[in-house]
Order: C-alpha cells, then structure tokens, then sequence
C-alpha cells in the first residue's frame, strides 16, 4: 500500500483550537483502498489463531468489524470508561 496520508485529511482546530484532526472519511470511503488496508492486516494475520477482534469507539469499529468479517471473526466493540451508557442499563 503506498502512501495513504493522500486519503487523510488534516482539519485544524477541531473540536477545539490546538488540535489537528484526522478525517479518515476519504479512505473509508474510497472502497478500493478500505479493501487495501483491511487486506493488509488480513494478510499480516492469517495464520493468527483469531475468534474475536477487538475495537475501540468510533473509528476502531469501523476497522475492526470489517477485519473480523473479512477473517471469520467476532467483533467485540469497547468503549472508554464512561464514554456512553445506554438509559435502561443499570
């Protein structure tokens, strides 16, 4: 895979001034080169013993559930320490 900062972009200043933002969106959204990245770990872990991967909030799902499809897997979604708590659970 070449140089894949092309389908990153940087937004300054967001959500706050001083931090520089990493929009992913134009690599997720470019099929062929999501299929390349997801092909890359695929491959970097074929012969891994692997019932389940994991992946952290936001941007960790998106990867790791399409890792898992892509290599028979579970996918098991975490989230940081009081991130978010659905109302019903108690």
């Amino acid at each position: 895979m070449d140089n894949l900062s092309k389908f990153i972009r940087n937004i300054p200043d967001y959500p706050k001034p001083g931090i520089m933002f990493k929009d992913i969106t134009p690599l997720i959204g470019n099929a062929p080169v999501f299929n390349a990245v997801i092909e890359v770990y695929a491959t970097h872990y074929k012969n891994a013993e692997v019932d389940v991967i994991v992946g952290p909030e936001a941007r960790g799902f998106i990867f790791a559930s399409a890792l898992a499809y892509r290599m028979g897997a579970g996918f098991a979604p975490v989230r940081k320490e009081g991130s978010y708590r659905p109302t019903h659970i108690k």
